[in-house]
């Protein structure tokens, strides 16, 4: 049975059950901030598990894209080591809101798995909750019930809490799962030892492959559990792992989900998998990187479908460190020196696109950006090689500082491992204690500065709804239905607050949340400093709460932040307008943020947008300001109709079934931000810049209303103070003038200071002071940097062993440079710019540069000679 059968039949069945299919949301999260990455099924329906909202069908079922590689659900290092790990993965999935409960959830997975797919029953384990007497909780007997009237009762495992409790989180609901696990080893192994030994024992052929999670209690802050009002039901069944089930294989990477890609790095690599060999043997290694490989390509290609570019923080430093061990493993093991992941993109996209059309609509995106990585990466590995060769040349003894290699990993990317393997194999060890001490700082640095905690809800109103009213007023009467502190070491102490209705426009869809104020009935006034929605709730953010919490408070919007808001957030669609109407219809939107004071606009372009061209989009916005374009609004109009009509969908956004459309003119896009009413209040459009932020991605930062009036301000009176100057009314003209007059100028000062920078040689060589065999110089110049530089290659081509440092002043600020022989450098594993970076703490400045030339600038001239009188330490 193949792979798409697997899928559709589990899609079937449950549409049979009266549940509506949904499609998978992006894996790459961008309105929840407790996640990055979705990592199981459940997360798109949090708002429903916590009573925040209320589905259209109790029944749902769908197949869920997945990634697991940070936080509490982190798989990164066992893939490719095992068979049954992996990042990105399929989470097929039933659920029930308030409906349906452990009956129905167990027998229809049973029903499922050996009736429709014809598992054969004797090859399936079931396990229980057995309660935890810790926290009062007994044991499912429920599901044990039910269970054994549907296998032996020597095939139902009591689970422990760790196995048979599913938490969301530290906080939330949470309830006892029963989890399936299958046995598909030979007969003479079932023989030796029974299937239910080896259940959660991580043998790779006794895995589980369903978890029926029963939500039945809400999870406080104090750790404490209360019962949820309402039931719910929450699987998830591991796709790949069925598929190996059913395909009568013992690997998943021997399915059809993996196979076709694994096929391609073999041709591509010249390579061979060994399905059977060991990680630790020669062929082994190589097919754990053809599993890696295999695995991350997936990955990221869906993550960059879904938006999310490699980066260096946040979202896209993770799947920047997938492609990267992916590249890696090829680099160490298959002898790839050259890209080549980019090339599996299109067996990826042919394979999976009619399940997931995302990869085929963004082929090309994905493709150039694999491939712009890959070669930065293999650019890093090869000067990680000389940095390591470095290390070891001045390393006394056989054994690598932890603190060095740490260096290595933070400062210049090179990953660990591979620094282990190449000691290993040139007879060194590394002092992997230190290592994982200097790493362990640097989490808990990171932990400290992003460490939140939140108390529970304090419910004011029960069952209260929210509204936001917001596009129609930024002033309303409101009522505190909740509230909760949270602290953080970033913002202190903070109060989150869910009214009945807001008029506030919480953060999304790249603009910024609302700010403003609430009156209260005494007079006291409390500031709303952002808003944000976290599980379907608009959630107000103060450094205090009203006084008079059950009283009617008077909520309002800052009016002018809003309009300013407004004006970016219409000039973005306008300018998506613009740019696929000059550019082309292969220009999509990537990314935007959208403030008060300034726009910023991503998009998917393979070139430069030239002055032209930027002028052309200028001038297309401005025309429809000028055009006084109403605007037009459909609140709910239904996903299919607006799509008809010609709206534009981004990738990488979940919509629903009904839609917000907003038209200005020919513009109409899917939109839930806040808008002008008519064009002309945007007053006027100016670009303030262009750049690439990855490969087939350009920015474009913008200003409109009452920025773009301060801008203009400024560059007229900046002009008028030009004219002045130069007392003329064509200050062009005399800007030329003046131009040419300083080019020659500069010709002959060039030319009067390779003079003295000649006749100062002269001197220079005389003055060289020899230490342990190395022509040492350290001196104070008047010279620029462009003469010292001449000057200290000069001196290096003409003298020997060479270490030369000059420091010299050039208005106001200090300037240090230095210079060592490239015998020195191989040779004493000297480096120039690792002596400018700590000798320019005496000039209270840094730098940098080549091993055998660097320079560095600071502010404190005094530090000079201080600096220059340090610098003969480096030579013993």
């Amino acid at each position: 049975m193949k792979s798409q059968e697997i899928r559709n039949q589990f899609l079937d069945f449950f549409k049979s059950k009266k549940h509506d299919i949904v499609s998978s949301a992006p894996m790459v999260i961008k309105d929840d901030p407790t996640l990055m990455f979705t990592n199981a099924g459940m997360n798109q329906f949090k708002e429903f598990f916590l009573g925040n909202g209320t589905p259209k069908n109790n029944r749902l079922t769908d197949t869920q894209k997945c990634l697991r590689v940070s936080g509490k659900h982190n798989d990164l290092e066992e893939v490719g080591m095992d068979t049954y790990h992996h990042t990105m993965f399929e989470m097929l999935g039933n659920w029930s809101f308030g409906d349906y409960f452990k009956k129905e959830a167990i027998e229809w997975a049973w029903e499922l798995l050996t009736d429709v797919y014809g598992i054969d029953k004797d090859i399936l384990y079931v396990s229980v909750f057995e309660g935890a007497k810790d926290e009062n909780l007994e044991m499912d007997q429920e599901a044990y019930d039910l269970w054994s009237a549907i296998v032996p009762e020597d095939r139902i495992i009591m689970g422990n809490k760790k196995d048979n409790f599913w938490e969301m989180g530290d906080q939330g609901p949470c309830g006892p799962c029963s989890e399936i696990h299958v046995d598909l080893r030979s007969e003479e192994e079932k023989a030796k030892i029974p299937g239910r030994d080896l259940v959660n024992q991580d043998d790779p052929l006794v895995v589980e492959i369903w978890n029926l999670v029963f939500m039945q209690f809400n999870r406080k802050a104090d750790k404490s559990l209360e019962k949820l009002p309402a039931q719910h039901v929450d699987t998830g069944m591991g796709f790949e792992r069925l598929c190996m089930a059913l395909q009568g294989v013992k690997s998943n990477y021997d399915t059809d989900v993996f196979t076709p890609l694994i096929r391609e790095i073999e041709t591509i690599t010249n390579s061979k998998y060994d399905k059977n060999s060991l990680p630790t043997e020669e062929n082994g290694k190589v097919s754990v990187a053809i599993r890696v490989i295999a695995d991350h390509v997936r990955a990221v290609s869906f993550s960059i479908a879904d938006g999310q570019l490699p980066s260096n923080t946040g979202a896209g430093y993770v799947i920047r460190r997938i492609l990267r061990r992916a590249i890696r493993y090829g680099f160490t093991f298959l002898d790839t020196k050259e890209p080549f992941i980019y090339k599996l993109v299109e067996t990826l996209s042919n394979q999976m696109s009619d399940a997931f059309p995302e990869l085929k609509a963004q082929k090309n995106l994905i493709v150039n950006v694999i491939k712009e990585e890959e070669q930065s990466f293999l650019r890093t590995l090869d000067q990680g090689l000389v940095l390591l060769d470095n290390v070891i040349k001045n390393t006394k003894g056989n054994v690598i500082s932890g603190e060095k290699a740490f260096e290595l990993y933070d400062t210049f990317g090179f990953p660990i491992d591979l620094t282990a393997l190449i000691l290993s194999e040139q007879g060194y060890e590394l002092d992997e204690q230190g290592f994982e001490s200097e790493l362990q700082k640097q989490k808990d640095r990171s932990r400290a500065a992003s460490q939140v905690s939140a108390g529970d809800w304090e419910i004011l109103l029960d069952n209260a709804t929210e509204e936001f009213i917001g596009y129609d007023t930024l002033t309303t009467d409101v009522k505190l239905t909740r509230y909760r502190k949270v602290n953080s070491k970033k913002d202190g102490e903070l109060y989150q607050m869910v009214f009945d209705k807001t008029p506030f426009y919480p953060e999304g869809g790249g603009q910024v949340g609302d700010k403003g104020y609430l009156e209260v009935p005494n007079g006291d006034v409390v500031y709303i400093i952002d808003t944000k929605k976290e599980n379907n709730l608009i959630i107000h953010f103060a450094k205090n709460l009203p006084k008079h919490i059950n009283e009617t408070l008077t909520a309002v919007v800052d009016a002018k932040q809003r309009s300013r808001s407004a004006s970016n957030h219409t000039a973005t669609h306008l300018m998506h307008q613009a740019l696929r109407t000059i550019l082309g219809t292969h220009v999509e939107q990537k990314g935007s943020m959208v403030h008060s004071g300034n726009l910023r606009f991503d998009f998917s372009h393979f070139s430069k947008v030239s002055a032209e061209e930027l002028k052309e989009v200028e001038d297309f916005v401005n025309a429809r300001i000028r055009e006084q374009l109403p605007l037009e609004e459909q609140r709910n109009i239904s996903y299919d109709k607006a799509i008809e009509e010609g709206a534009i969908a981004l990738f990488g956004e979940k919509y629903g079934d009904t839609v917000r459309a907003i038209r200005f003119g020919e513009s109409m896009e899917l939109c839930g931000g806040t808008h002008v009413t008519n064009t002309s209040d945007i007053w006027h459009f100016k670009i303030t810049s262009e750049s690439a932020i990855a490969a087939g991605i350009r920015r474009i930062e913008a200003i409109t209303g009452d920025a773009a009036k301060e801008y203009f301000t400024t560059q007229s009176e900046a002009y008028a103070e030009v004219t002045s100057i130069l007392k003329t009314k064509d200050p062009i003209k005399s800007i030329l003038a003046i131009q040419e007059e300083n080019a020659e100028l500069k010709k002959q000062l060039e030319a009067l200071l390779k003079d003295k920078a000649k006749n100062l040689k002269g001197d220079l060589k005389s003055e060289f002071e020899e230490i342990n065999g190395v022509n040492f110089l350290a001196k104070k110049v008047d010279l620029d940097a462009a003469g010292i530089k001449d000057i200290s290659f000069e001196l290096g081509g003409e003298l020997n062993n060479v270490f030369i440092i000059f420091g010299t002043e050039q208005k106001g600020k200090a300037l240090l440079s230095c210079y060592i022989s490239k015998n020195l450098v191989e040779e004493k594993g000297l480096n120039a710019g690792k002596v400018v970076r700590e000798l320019g703490k005496y000039i209270q400045g840094g730098g940098g540069g080549q091993p055998f030339f660097a320079t560095a600038g600071g502010k404190n001239p005094k530090g000079i000679q201080e600096a220059l009188e340090n610098a003969r330490q480096y030579l013993g």
